[in-house]
């Protein structure tokens, strides 16, 4: 039985070259970068030089990157740090009914304890956003937009560059989470008129526990966590020095490795979708095709199977994947994500999502596209109830 791990989208591996990079700082150089003796210089120049692999990665100034503790932390640090600085009575912020939960629910803390108002725009059945939806939501209070750069379950690639255009325009700052995006997608925050952006390590093969977020120069915020001087007196805390070293060298070399790798994962990712369209039965796609997609990202809805015993059938297997997004793969409520596109109950309960990465080969692959119809197949078999479903299928 192989081995196949397909989550590269919740996590992945880390890279053995950022990990020797890291080990330094676990050892022998462990200054604390505030002190002022040569160890902690040491640590200082690390942060320095991880600080301008980011920037550069980006197209930014090393003045506009700041390291957090996760993308989640860099999300909350956007939507509280707009709002309290602000200053409008019922600030206005929008953002969209897909964003991940570090979004939504930061939202819902604003309205609830921050007296702001949230417009939470819909997607069509590919899980864009409409621009035309995006202007009329405007209003004189509106202090901040937040659209996700490309949603972490189904794979969709927002028009980024457009609605920085027209946040630019009538001078509403502009944040993405880029946490997915930016390990597959060559991202250009001057030229997309992005005003902050928030990212992961553990997403580019980097160490968990490490974020960095993007801050246009000149944009004022409120700090998040509040304490000592670090990050330039705007995040508090001791710094992560190894797992800064670590996100500094993940994006360098994922930035390195894009020309060839994004082709290689948007050919087996094709196939992918292509093969079990065509050998399971009644299987739909979720999200956007081509070039609007993330190139590593596949989601399927299986009707008459649950996804959660979908999981497990694989996984006995070999084969690791997942419902959708890992922050909430306890629950057993439907995709918000799936049903905001307007998928049906049962059509979110029976979701698949299969992301590739570095390790994804062309026999692993080969190997999904054998395993998969028959698990399916068999599950459905089991249900007394799949045939009376299958009536009511379209296009039977």
């Amino acid at each position: 039985m192989q081995s196949v791990y397909l989550d590269y989208a919740a996590t992945t591996p880390m890279d053995p070259e950022v990990l020797e990079e890291m080990m330094p700082y676990f050892t022998e150089m462990f200054g604390n970068p505030s002190s002022v003796y040569s160890l902690a210089s040491r640590s200082r120049k690390a942060i320095d030089r991880a600080r301008e692999q980011v920037a550069s990665a980006l197209n930014a100034d090393v003045s506009e990157i700041f390291f957090t503790s996760s993308g989640t932390e860099a999300d909350n640090w956007a939507l509280k740090g707009i709002v309290e600085r602000s200053g409008v009575p019922g600030a206005h912020v929008i953002t969209t009914r897909i964003e991940h939960h570090a979004v939504l629910h930061t939202a819902e803390y604003l309205q609830k304890f921050e007296d702001a108002s949230v417009t939470y725009l819909p997607v069509d059945a590919e899980g864009r956003v409409s621009l035309e939806d995006l202007k009329a939501a405007f209003t004189d209070k509106t202090v901040l937009v937040s659209v996700m750069f490309a949603n972490n379950e189904v794979g969709t690639i927002q028009p980024i560059g457009e609605i920085g255009k027209l946040c630019r325009e009538r001078g509403v700052p502009f944040h993405t989470d880029a946490v997915q995006a930016a390990a597959q997608l060559d991202i250009d925050v001057k030229a997309l008129n992005i005003d902050m952006m928030s990212m992961s390590a553990h997403k580019m093969y980097g160490p968990k526990g490490t974020g960095a977020f993007f801050v246009r120069r000149g944009l004022k915020l409120e700090n998040l966590v509040h304490g000592g001087g670090q990050e330039k007196g705007r995040r508090a805390s001791t710094e992560n020095i190894a797992g800064i070293v670590g996100m500094g060298a993940a994006i360098e070399r994922m930035k390195a490795r894009l020309p060839q790798e994004r082709p290689r994962l948007t050919a087996l990712r094709d196939r992918l979708i292509e093969g079990v369209l065509k050998t399971v039965p009644h299987a739909k796609l979720n999200g956007a095709r081509g070039e609007e997609r993330l190139p590593n990202n596949t989601n399927f809805s299986f009707i008459g199977v649950e996804g959660e015993t979908l999981l497990l059938d694989l996984d006995s297997k070999g084969i690791s994947a997942s419902t959708g997004s890992a922050c909430s793969s306890g629950s057993l409520d439907p995709s918000h994500v799936l049903m905001a596109m307007g998928l049906s109950h049962e059509q979110a309960h029976g979701s698949l999502r299969m992301t590739l990465g570095r390790g994804t080969s062309d026999e692993q692959v080969d190997y999904v596209l054998a395993t998969l119809p028959e698990v399916v197949a068999k599950r459905r078999a089991m249900s007394p109830l799949w045939d009376e479903r299958l009536g009511s299928v379209p296009g039977r």
